[in-house]
């Protein structure tokens, strides 16, 4: 018993390690992770490694933390991989329920004050082209899905409500499961015995927080149903969530501004750890009104929302995914929902340079940051670093020479 616990707790230590150092989004995580839990630690050989990632890939949800819970679950059950899904998300969450209380109060307290963002505002719009193309890269194979991807993209452009979304998401996989006799076979299919534990505690949770959330009309649960529905329809990662979230949040419910949300993304791609924590920004600048509370309140059911569904998907899937993905019709829906996926991804990219003025200035930052991150070896934090530094030196300039 000594012996797991002294492991559990080098599990958890390493996990909070790759917490505070992993920049660079999932390429550069999984890299990590090889490194630090294969490599040095022993707790997985790189083969699990791999197909547990490539599962998390294809369920909804941050593949990130998805990883995480997972290798905890293969240790140490699920006490140990809540544990760890709690020491990866929380470095995080903190630093952008801070960032959503300085924002704020910037604003209360300095008019203009978001002029120091205004280099990181169309900055965000590149990092989400870059995302783009990547994503696009790996996923889009068939004509099929570059058509679908085009379709989403148009739907997404001119019918941007949130709840449109996941009826795209199920239409796009269905229309690619004709294409199941494309896909090699693996084994002969057969029969699935699949524990519904974890699939009723994910439903559970769904419905009931959407039920509490209607009959009491309070916000916090409210918060925690929408972005328990988000987590639960994301496929593609953290790029894939911004169009969910600007939609709902910016568009629909106007909890905060495009500027707000602009720079709080910016600012995320600043930070390690998990793409989702933006949701903590969200969520604490949804709750402003009840002082400091309501940040982090909001912050923490927010991440709570956004971060529990996968874990709980991950779990339920673990235990028969060997046998489901022998499915060829499971694996051709997935061509569809990715493609889907694709479309909402570059959406995003309009949705967010709209309210921005289409000047010579905001263009020219977007293609810069595009070509410093694709192009060159320029860590990614350190883009936006100089871009807050280049920001602040301009707000101070403009207020001492009496620039506008």
């Amino acid at each position: 018993m000594t012996v797991k616990r002294v492991r559990y707790y080098l599990y958890l230590r390493d996990v909070l390690l790759l917490s505070l150092t992993a920049f660079g989004g999932p390429q550069v995580f999984l890299a990590i992770v090889i490194d630090m839990m294969v490599n040095r630690r022993g707790y997985i050989n790189e083969k699990d490694l791999l197909e547990l990632n490539a599962l998390c890939l294809v369920l909804p949800g941050p593949t990130s933390t998805q990883t995480i819970s997972a290798i905890g679950y293969r240790i140490g059950g699920p006490l140990l991989a809540y544990l760890s899904l709690v020491v990866w998300v929380m470095p995080a969450t903190i630093l952008m329920i801070t960032t959503a209380v300085l924002i704020d109060y910037l604003q209360a307290n300095t008019p203009g004050a978001l002029s120091f963002s205004k280099f990181i505002q169309p900055m965000a719009i590149g990092y989400l082209l870059f995302a783009a193309q990547i994503t696009i890269g790996k996923m889009i194979k068939t004509m099929e899905a570059a058509v679908l991807m085009m379709i989403a993209a148009f739907v997404a452009f001119f019918y941007n409500s949130p709840f449109i979304f996941p009826i795209m998401l199920i239409v796009g996989g269905l229309i690619t499961t004709h294409n199941y006799h494309k896909q090699p076979k693996v084994e002969e299919e057969v029969g699935i015995r699949i524990q519904w534990g974890n699939f009723v505690l994910w439903a559970g949770v769904l419905v009931g927080a959407a039920v509490l959330g209607h009959y009491t009309r309070a916000l916090p649960i409210r918060l925690f149903e929408n972005f328990y529905r988000n987590g639960s329809l994301i496929f593609g990662g953290g790029q894939v969530l911004i169009p969910y979230l600007y939609t709902e949040f910016v568009e629909f419910k106007a909890y905060l501004s495009s500027e707000e949300f602009l720079t709080g993304y910016a600012i995320q791609q600043s930070i390690p750890g998990p793409t989702f924590s933006i949701s903590s920004y969200i969520g604490a600048l949804s709750m402003r009104d009840w002082g400091m509370t309501g940040f982090i309140v909001g912050g923490l059911v927010a991440a709570a929302g956004i971060f529990l569904p996968g874990t709980f998907l991950i779990f339920f899937v673990i235990r028969f995914w060997d046998g489901l993905k022998k499915y060829r019709p499971v694996r051709a829906a997935l061509e569809g929902i990715n493609a889907v996926s694709c479309g909402m991804l570059m959406a995003a990219a309009y949705l967010l340079f709209e309210p921005l003025e289409s000047n010579f200035f905001n263009i020219s930052a977007i293609i810069i940051t595009y070509a410093l991150l694709r192009f060159s070896k320029v860590p990614s934090p350190l883009i936006i670093i100089i871009g807050l530094f280049a920001g602040i030196s301009y707000q101070w300039l403009a207020k001492w020479y009496g620039l506008n």
